[in-house]
């Protein structure tokens, strides 16, 4: 009933243990809270939160218009939804290397497991778009250390995005990786690895996790967790895809009701309202109004 009972540290702590077993653990993107109980109950590791989704939710692109306060806010709303680690995109950090230490602050205060910062100038672009630019190394690094000095519980992972393998190539970004796992970055996330064979020459250069990012109309092309395990990636990412799937569903139903003039056609492809109410967990509301209003008058 209403939200998580494994208290924000416990959820990170068992995500760090289970991220040091090396096993490669799944992160669907949530686009809001109730999506986040879904990806919990179909069994995944846990849930990501993509700033292009929360750009979306507002109507916007993805080119660095939110603010910290809305990606704080939406973000705590969809991790204290499930009992599984939440990461967030926080973009650029939303400003300076101060701005950066805030960010991680305000991030662990909204319950999250952890949050990657990424090398791109700010405002930043889409990873999977063509002409994006990145920062030079140095203020990539200062960004990584102030959000690992920042950090007031040890288990909330600093991850460090890299974008600059699009514009100098893969041998750039491993040696952009290297530099920010130095300055504190705990994983790193490679973007727009372009095969199999770029994820696998990222993890073998680096000692800490990389996660690779499955997103559709992208730069890389979709592999299967098989095929990242193989290539010793531990974490993966599909940001967009729920979204994307949600809204193809919600156009095409829209569509249906301007031929139709109704949804008759629709309801199998529709979550049925028991389902709906199993995964909100509706009994146990009822169970607790039951308890509390529910009671007798005794005479004394």
């Amino acid at each position: 009933m209403l939200y998580s009972t494994v208290t924000p540290a416990e959820k990170r702590r068992l995500f760090r243990e289970r991220l040091a077993s090396g096993e490669l653990l799944r992160f669907p993107g949530a686009f809001n809270p109730l999506s986040a109980r879904l990806i919990e109950e179909k069994g995944f590791d846990g849930v990501y939160i993509s700033g292009a989704v929360l750009a979306a939710d507002l109507g916007l692109p993805d080119i660095g218009l939110t603010t910290l306060t809305e990606v704080a806010g939406r973000a705590k709303q969809i991790a204290r939804m499930t009992d599984l680690p939440a990461i967030v995109d926080a973009d650029t950090g939303f400003g300076e290397p101060m701005n950066v230490a805030r960010t991680i602050q305000e991030l662990e205060d909204a319950g999250l497991a952890g949050t990657h910062i990424e090398d791109q100038i700010n405002p930043k672009r889409c990873g999977h778009l063509d002409g994006k630019s990145v920062v030079d190394e140095d203020t990539a690094i200062k960004r990584i250390r102030a959000a690992a000095d920042a950090r007031r519980d040890e288990n909330f992972l600093i991850m460090a995005r890299t974008d600059i393998r699009a514009i100098e190539g893969l041998d750039a970004a491993i040696d952009r990786a290297k530099a920010l796992v130095d300055a504190g970055a705990d994983a790193v996330f490679p973007e727009a690895m372009r095969t199999l064979d770029e994820f696998e020459a990222m993890a073998t250069a680096l000692d800490v996790p990389i996660l690779a990012n499955m997103t559709e109309f992208g730069k890389s092309e979709l592999f299967s967790v098989e095929q990242l395990r193989g290539a010793g990636v531990n974490m993966v990412i599909w940001p967009v895809s729920l979204l994307r799937i949600a809204m193809g569903a919600a156009g095409r139903a829209l569509d249906t009701l301007n031929d139709e003039g109704h949804l008759t056609s629709k309801l199998g492809e529709m979550q049925h309202r028991a389902d709906l109410y199993d995964l909100i967990d509706y009994e146990s509301y009822n169970h607790f109004d039951s308890g509390v209003f529910n009671f007798t008058l005794t005479k004394e």
